[in-house]
C-alpha cells in the first residue's frame, strides 16, 4: 500500500463516529453517525441518519457503488493547536503525536481529543484545564 493509499484509509477511518453527510449518486443525502465503512469500497454504515425530507433512519447501509460524496459536518479537533496552547504552559516538555491522536505532556500526562486520559495529579487537573478552557474557545464561547 502507498503512502498516499494508508493516508486516505488514515483519514476515512478518523471519520468514525463523526457526523457525515452523505450525498448519493441519485442525488440523495443521508446525513448521519459514521459507524462502519469499507476503505475498498466505500460501503458505508449511518447511525441516526436523516434523509433530506428530514425522516430519521435508524440504520442505513449504503453500497459504496452509489456514494458520490461523504462530507464530513464536524470540524476535525485541533490537537497541534492544543499541543501549541500546552507548549505556553509546560515549556519544552510536550510531545505531539498527531498522527498516533495524542498529546504527552511532562512524559506521563496523555491527551487526546477527549481531555486527560492518562495521568493524575496537579500536573495533570492542570493540562485538563488547559483542554477545557481550548475547547470552550473552539466551539466559539
Amino acid at each position: 500500500m502507498s503512502t498516499a493509499e494508508r493516508r486516505f484509509v488514515t483519514e476515512i477511518s478518523a471519520l468514525i463516529d463523526k457526523t457525515v453527510s452523505v450525498l448519493t449518486v441519485d442525488g440523495k443525502t443521508y446525513t448521519g453517525i459514521l459507524v462502519g465503512i469499507d476503505p475498498e469500497s466505500l460501503s458505508l454504515c449511518l447511525l441516526d441518519a436523516r434523509d433530506q425530507k428530514g425522516q430519521v433512519i435508524p440504520k442505513i447501509v449504503l453500497s459504496g457503488s452509489r456514494v458520490a460524496e461523504i462530507l464530513s459536518i464536524e470540524k476535525p479537533f485541533d490537537l497541534k493547536g492544543l499541543a501549541e496552547r500546552l507548549e505556553r504552559v509546560f515549556p519544552k516538555m510536550v510531545k505531539l503525536y498527531e498522527k498516533e491522536g495524542f498529546i504527552w505532556v511532562m512524559d506521563r500526562i496523555k491527551v487526546t481529543q477527549n481531555g486527560v486520559v492518562e495521568g493524575t495529579g496537579p500536573a495533570a487537573e492542570r493540562v485538563q484545564k488547559v483542554y477545557q478552557q481550548f475547547v470552550q474557545e473552539m466551539k466559539g464561547g
